[in-house]
């Protein structure tokens, strides 16, 4: 099944580049085109069959981490420890800044 995905988009995209009229024989450009509807079918097919698990797992999901992550702008690229840890660092800002974090700035005693 991996291998129909990658198969069927470049029938795909392949198709309209050879459709067109270099004198080629009407059943070979017949050919091309069912080949590009079966696979558009096939891959609206999987689209629906991958709709549930989309709505019912993958959006809530992201959902979840956008609201734990605010604003991708406010972190640095990942960085991998030796130990395979993975750090994101939050970005150094102006205190002053919209992002800026207000444990850190400084405080009048």
């Amino acid at each position: 099944m991996k291998h129909v995905i990658p198969f069927a988009l470049i029938l795909a995209f392949a198709s309209p580049a050879t459709a067109q009229d270099t004198g080629e024989d009407s059943n070979l450009r017949e050919g091309w085109g069912l080949l590009s509807e079966g696979s558009r079918l096939i891959l609206e097919g999987l689209a629906e069959e991958m709709r549930p698990f989309v709505d019912e797992h993958l959006l809530p999901m992201i959902a979840e981490l956008g609201a734990l992550i605010d604003d991708v702008a406010m972190y640095e690229l990942p960085e991998r420890l030796p130990n395979g840890d993975i750090i994101i660092r939050r970005r150094v800002t102006e205190p002053n800044s919209e992002f800026a974090d207000p444990v850190d700035e400084p405080v009048d005693l």
